[in-house]
């Protein structure tokens, strides 16, 4: 079974979600993420833990500065809202993986009530989809090995675990692969999260 994506903009819809650009005032739930220890932990050297309000609106005040696809592709960052509640769930990225940004990095951060639903994996589909909608051929994921939530989420998506490397981030990290032509084949039933 595949989730109904809808893309109208910059603006994605699947039956539980919407991604849509940042806004300064989506700083209280981007603090809900960010400001996690359970969810930092995982991205750095990429982004370091937020320590409070004043440091996430400055951030978001930097991702609203760099627009949507402003690098000529289907680049950029999303707040991942729950369409039933209105809250902030997560954060959705399409961005050039270093050092040469030739690959493009499907990510995806969830604040901790949000896990174990799915929605991780439901907001990355949305992402492939409009990174192939507009153009791109393949994405990657990229998960550090003992992150069994980030690569639970990986596959469910239908992405290819295609080896290890230490090309990305200088750290020895988990590589996941989803082409234009496997989107979809994957199942996106909620199931259990691999713990």
């Amino acid at each position: 079974m595949t989730h109904e994506v809808t893309i109208i903009g910059s603006t994605i819809s699947t039956p539980r979600l919407q991604l849509r650009p940042w806004h300064h005032d989506d700083s209280a739930g981007a603090l809900d993420i960010y400001g996690s220890l359970e969810v930092s932990r995982w991205l750095a050297p990429a982004m370091d833990r937020v320590n409070d309000l004043d440091q996430m609106c400055a951030v978001i005040t930097g991702w609203i500065a760099a627009p949507l696809g402003s690098d000529g592709r289907p680049s950029g960052r999303w707040v991942i809202e729950e369409t039933e509640s209105g809250r902030v769930a997560g954060s959705g990225q399409i961005l050039p993986l270093p050092p040469e940004g030739d690959d493009l990095e499907l990510g995806y951060q969830l604040a901790p009530w949000a896990w174990g639903r799915g929605l991780a994996a439901e907001a990355g589909h949305a992402l492939a989809h409009y990174a192939f909608s507009n153009g791109e051929e393949e994405v990657f994921a990229v998960v550090r090995s003992n992150n069994a939530r980030g690569t639970h989420a990986a596959r469910r998506i239908g992405m290819e675990w295609v080896g290890e490397t230490d090309k990305y981030y200088d750290l020895r990290l988990q590589v996941f692969r989803l082409r234009k032509g496997d989107l979809d084949t994957s199942t996106l039933e909620p199931g259990p999260v691999e713990r």
